[in-house]
């Protein structure tokens, strides 16, 4: 039978002046554990835009009537506010699995061998992300689900979504100088891409935000637009990236492009395709719940197929001089935190 670790004073003093230095010292994951601690964040980044989506889907946006507390006397659910309650309360238990997941990034890529910036600095924007878009989220609550504010929150969450990629990619990658593996020109045009797309899930927004799904089954004031005009423009708009994905695709062929943003464009033209279908299906149908979830889940898919092709324009080589390994010293462990 192992001993009990001997944990010295010292030990526990160090540990509370700086956890993450202490693990770090003590704790060398292997690439791949950084990479799906990255990629675990980014998934549960999705999970819960989508389950919050299923809150407003449902109509239990207020489910839990006030915030933090789910009532003013309870913390928590109670059973006299039904289904609706346990939803919204469930959802918002959620957000501490996301900043589990987050968590576990930051200290996976803290404690990586040699210290890495970038990924730090990464998951530590995530984690700030997801407090204030829980701080968002409680305003949404207290306004009676405001379209405005739930728009932002959707937005913010977009914005997670984005960091997280990033963080995934530079986990896959090496620490030197970017290099680029096209021309000026198709970077250009995928950067075109990245804005109309970035519009085009702001404009989603407002559909949401003028539509009838309110979020609650009580009146919700609403954007006070035609919600079918502006998914005639939200159409417009995808149908543009589609045009720039295939434009950009068939640049990539004539300039005999490395086989990564190839198969970049070709997985965001798949998303693209099967995201307008399922568009096109919820608009004839009088947005469906069930379809109109699963636009949104493509919503972040298709964010996250965009950036993975705006990544793959340049490559970091992994044999690339990266800042030499950290000393750490059990007592001071002068690795701080992200400066």
């Amino acid at each position: 039978m192992d001993g009990v670790p001997n944990v010295t004073r010292a030990d526990a003093a160090a540990f509370a002046r700086n956890p993450l230095a202490f693990i770090a010292a003590r704790w060398t994951p292997r690439p791949v554990t950084v990479r799906r601690s990255a990629f675990g964040a980014l998934a549960m980044t999705v999970i819960i835009v989508v389950t919050g989506g299923a809150v407003r889907l449902t109509g239990s946006g207020l489910g839990c009537p006030t915030w933090p507390k789910c009532t003013d006397d309870s913390l928590t659910a109670t059973s006299a506010m039904g289904v609706h309650g346990v939803i919204e309360f469930g959802n918002r238990l959620l957000t501490y699995v996301l900043c589990a997941a987050v968590g576990w990034a930051i200290v996976a890529a803290r404690s990586q061998k040699p210290y890495r910036r970038g990924p730090v600095l990464l998951g530590w924007a995530q984690f700030w992300l997801v407090m204030g878009n829980a701080v968002l989220g409680g305003i949404v609550v207290l306004v009676g689900l405001n379209p405005y504010t739930v728009a932002a929150h959707f937005l913010l969450s977009t914005a997670l979504i984005a960091v997280a990629t990033v963080m995934w990619q530079r986990t896959r990658e090496g620490d030197g100088a970017p290099r680029p593996l096209v021309g000026t020109s198709v970077a250009q045009l995928v950067w075109v891409m990245v804005g109309v797309s970035a519009v085009l899930i702001a404009v989603g927004t407002v559909v949401t935000g003028a539509g009838p799904h309110a979020g609650d089954s009580s009146d919700v004031p609403r954007m006070p637009l035609d919600w079918e005009t502006v998914s005639k423009l939200h159409a417009v708009l995808a149908w543009i990236v589609v045009s720039l994905t295939f434009a950009t695709w068939f640049v990539l062929k004539a300039v005999d492009a490395p086989a990564g943003p190839l198969a970049r464009t070709r997985d965001l033209f798949v998303v693209l395709l099967l995201q307008g279908a399922v568009g096109y299906v919820q608009y004839f149908t009088d947005l469906p719940e069930i379809l109109v979830g699963l636009h949104m889940f493509g919503s972040c898919v298709m964010w996250i197929a965009v950036l993975r092709l705006l990544l793959s324009l340049r490559e970091r080589p992994s044999d690339a001089p990266v800042p030499p390994a950290q000393e750490y010293d059990s007592t001071s462990l002068s690795m701080a935190g992200p400066k």
